[in-house]
């Protein structure tokens, strides 16, 4: 993903008697610049969408199972006022834009964060799936266990929650901006099974693990690098974006849905997808329908989640991706995602049988 700064250091805050309650979103990208496309530079029209991931299960997935055809749909979107009620409300918002709930809702957490408040609990509550996209520490570190009481921590509360969760441990470990924490894929890799080993040790058994590189990683030929093994990765994921790049989420994915029909028992998701506001309202259209058709037409893809922000740090149009400020481009979106049938709502049978202990 070619962002400056895509979600820089959001802080929610909410005032309970004299308490306040903080949620961080993280960066996911330090870059320069990109020079500022236009939309002549993009093909006028996709061809037919890749068929490379097809596997159709059985899928080993964790708690989370995968829909039994089709694929769920969630979304972060990013609130206009940074706190919880404002997380709820623009949640509802957007949910009543594309005119139907979403199954899953994506959240940030630092490290050392604690992982739900008050708006998870509703979100929850409610029947939605939550994915902690949760940011990691340095993975020599983590292995040494230097961080093993804060990760028992966060452990704990994981099984306190007692309902199952998608956790989205330190995605896009591949970024350059991240390669002297992360030092090195196979480090990664030990960091990832250091903090699993607690969360299996703790009892922290209702989440579903995801992984998720950059799309760029695929490309590179550099994200399979990080991978820590198929027992214990739960969902192969990526995020992918028509930023500075415009191009079919196809084209952009190729190499992705590559690693993912090598791996045919995992689920894949979209962790993140977004198209940027450089390149119109037609192309923005058409990007996104072609995404649906390339989401339909590789069936190991279970679950997207459209990334609805425009991130105040990151300046220029190649990093602005909200839909629902362009009634075109939002109608798209509810045409090709939204209200296509292909894109199932959670289930109880789905979301797993974990109960709060």
């Amino acid at each position: 993903m070619k962002r400056i700064g895509l979600i820089a250091a959001v802080v929610v805050a909410v005032v309970a008697g004299a308490t306040a309650v903080t949620l961080t979103v993280m960066p996911t990208k330090d870059a320069p610049a990109p020079r500022q496309p236009t939309p002549s530079a993009g093909p006028a029209s996709p061809g037919a969408p890749p068929a490379i991931a097809t596997s159709t299960g059985p899928f080993a997935a964790g708690p989370i199972a995968p829909p039994k055809r089709g694929s769920y749909l969630g979304a972060w979107v990013r609130p206009e006022h940074l706190t919880e009620s404002g997380r709820l409300t623009a949640m509802t918002a957007w949910e009543k834009s594309v005119g139907r709930k979403m199954a899953i809702v994506n959240t940030y957490r630092r490290f050392d964060e604690n992982f739900f408040n008050a708006s998870d609990e509703q979100f929850a509550a409610r029947g939605t799936t939550l994915m902690l996209s949760w940011a990691g520490g340095d993975t020599r570190l983590i292995t040494m266990g230097r961080y093993d009481d804060l990760i028992r921590e966060r452990a704990r509360e994981l099984k306190a929650f007692g309902r199952p969760v998608l956790l989205r441990y330190r995605w896009e470990m591949d970024r350059p901006n991240l390669r002297a924490q992360m030092w090195s894929g196979a480090d990664y890799a030990a960091a990832w099974k250091h903090v699993r080993a607690i969360f299996t040790a703790e009892g922290a058994t209702n989440a579903s693990w995801v992984w998720c590189p950059t799309v760029e990683g695929f490309q590179g030929g550099y994200a399979d690098e990080f991978y820590p093994g198929d027992d214990q990765v739960d969902w192969n994921c990526v995020d992918v974006y028509a930023g500075s790049r415009y191009d079919t989420i196809g084209t952009l994915m190729r190499e992705f849905l590559q690693f993912c029909a090598q791996h045919p028992t995992k689920p894949v998701m979209i962790g993140e997808f977004g198209v940027a506001r450089a390149w119109g309202t037609e192309q923005r259209a058409t990007w996104l329908a072609d995404a649906s058709a390339t989401f339909k037409a590789n069936p190991q893809i279970r679950a997207v989640m459209y990334f609805e922000s425009d991130p105040t740090d990151n300046k220029g149009p190649t990093q602005q991706f909200q839909v629902s400020d362009d009634p075109t481009v939002l109608g798209a979106f509810r045409t090709s995602l939204a209200q296509d049938p292909h894109y199932t709502p959670m289930t109880a049978a789905a979301a797993g049988k974990a109960r709060k202990k």
